[in-house]
């Protein structure tokens, strides 16, 4: 079994918690491989657990009507994916599939809820580490759409 506390430090949600506090968040992890191909989650799907890369590549894909697989990001070992669902509850927005094989680490949405209800210090930790981490992505996505604009008009 690899370091799992060593391996949460790593995810910019967890940056800020203590050893004991990554100890507990390691406790709810559980191990899941996926083999070449094979879909981690599917778009429509309901969301009830995020994972982290262990080993290996997933893509995040998307079916466009008409032109097929649109391929969004591969993602690579340390990446954090399938966070959204577990904490807006919607649906799972993209594909998930493994790329060559891959090992991830699972946190259920009821493990990591009942973590957050009984431990408020590391609640708020891990909630304004996930705050920085989405205004990074809406930061980047906004950059990437002023490129798209800027583009378009020529």
């Amino acid at each position: 079994m690899h370091d799992v506390p060593e391996l949460l430090r790593a995810v910019s949600i967890f940056r800020e918690l203590d050893a004991d506090e990554l100890r507990e968040v390691a406790g709810i992890c559980r191990e899941e491989k996926f083999k070449s191909a094979e879909y981690i989650f599917r778009e429509g799907e309901t969301g009830n657990r995020l994972y982290l890369i262990v080993e290996g590549e997933v893509r995040i894909s998307r079916v466009v009507p008409g032109s097929g697989e649109e391929a969004l990001a591969v993602l690579k070992a340390g990446s954090l994916f399938g966070e959204m669902a577990v904490f807006d509850r919607h649906e799972r927005s993209t594909d998930a599939i493994s790329n060559g094989g891959t090992t991830c680490l699972t946190i259920s949405r009821a493990d990591f809820e009942m973590l957050l209800d009984l431990n408020r210090e590391l609640a708020y930790k891990i909630l304004w580490g996930t705050v920085r981490l989405l205004s990074g992505r809406l930061r980047s996505t906004n950059d990437s759409l002023r490129s798209f604009l800027a583009m378009s008009m020529f």
